[in-house]
């Protein structure tokens, strides 16, 4: 399955983005970084600059069609910068209208809020996060991974880096689900 990484061209939090595309790799998906600018991500560990990515796809150039799923970094300025692009939202938004699966982590549910898919869905997020999804209709848990099929699609997210091992091992089961269907 082709997998969509979405970030924006600075601020993912690095381990959000590398562990989630390692295991994906490792179980046989094919990974794709999707960003709203070309050229490459500044990834950051915190608030310190660390690696760069070469970014594959351009938001709003290539249509959310062609991936199977979404996974949703987190970083505190990454899902800040991507619910501020149009091409971005309609992007995420886009997977949601297809039912196709969705992972999000930490702080990336800022851009499921502006896509407006939260209404009616249980997540978990960094624990800042929790008065703008329940504000934004959603139900706001306190647990590691939380997997929501009320909706049109399978909606995977979690909280923190230290999460990072549920996170990967729900949304590669849910994505070989949606695979297999």
């Amino acid at each position: 399955m082709r997998i969509a990484f979405l970030t924006a061209p600075e601020g993912v939090e690095q381990i959000e983005l590398t562990d989630p595309w390692q295991a994906a790799v490792d179980a046989g998906h094919q990974p794709v970084l999707v960003s709203t600018e070309p050229g490459q991500v500044q990834a950051f560990n915190h608030l310190d600059k660390a690696d760069t990515f070469p970014v594959e796809e351009v938001a709003g150039e290539v249509p959310a069609e062609s991936f199977g799923a979404l996974v949703l970094p987190g970083g505190v300025a990454n899902p800040d910068a991507l619910r501020m692009d149009e091409r971005a939202v309609a992007f995420v938004r886009a997977f949601f209208d297809q039912g196709r699966p969705v992972a999000a982590i930490c702080h990336a549910p800022w851009t499921l809020i502006e896509a407006g898919v939260v209404p009616g869905r249980v997540l978990t997020s960094w624990p800042s996060l929790r008065t703008d999804i329940r504000n934004a209709g959603g139900t706001w848990v306190d647990e590691q991974v939380q997997i929501c099929d009320q909706g049109p699609n399978t909606l995977i997210t979690s909280r923190k880096p230290d999460d990072l091992k549920a996170f990967r091992e729900a949304f590669l089961t849910e994505f070989d689900k949606a695979a297999a269907a």
